[in-house]
């Protein structure tokens, strides 16, 4: 038997290379039926969330009867790659149950608002380095 420093780096790769491939074709198929993102990105982002509230409940549920490999390739391998969005709800939630209301909610607009400035960010600095190397 693998030692659990070796099964978890495992489990979470299985679960990613899965997560990541149900993404990318199942966008495929929604941008088919329904036109570009947006569309593809919310639903893909809305299963994601239903998937780790059932996931998250069955396993309150069950607790000692998944092993939690199996809990761990599933939620953090193929949901965190499927959707960090499912992620970045799931803590918004556990805040709210731990009565940590304004923590929840920096978090929740936090994360959003941070993530857009971050996106522009990142697009500046790219957009400046492309042309400092074109200029010269």
């Amino acid at each position: 038997m693998l030692a659990p420093a070796v099964r978890t780096p495992i489990a979470i790769a299985l679960g990613a290379i899965a997560g990541a491939l149900s993404r990318y074709y199942l966008g495929l198929w929604l941008n088919h039926w329904l036109g570009a993102a947006p569309y593809s990105t919310l639903i893909i982002n809305l299963t994601g969330c239903f998937g780790m509230g059932l996931l998250v409940a069955i396993f309150l549920h069950l607790n000692t009867r998944i092993h939690p490999d199996v809990r761990i390739l599933l939620t953090t391998g193929f949901l965190g790659s499927y959707t960090t969005f499912s992620s970045y709800v799931l803590d918004t939630a556990t805040l709210l149950q731990q009565q940590q209301v304004v923590s929840a909610l920096l978090y929740w607009v936090g994360s959003a608002g941070l993530g857009l400035v971050s996106l522009y960010l990142g697009m500046a600095l790219a957009q400046g380095v492309l042309q400092h190397l074109s200029s010269e």
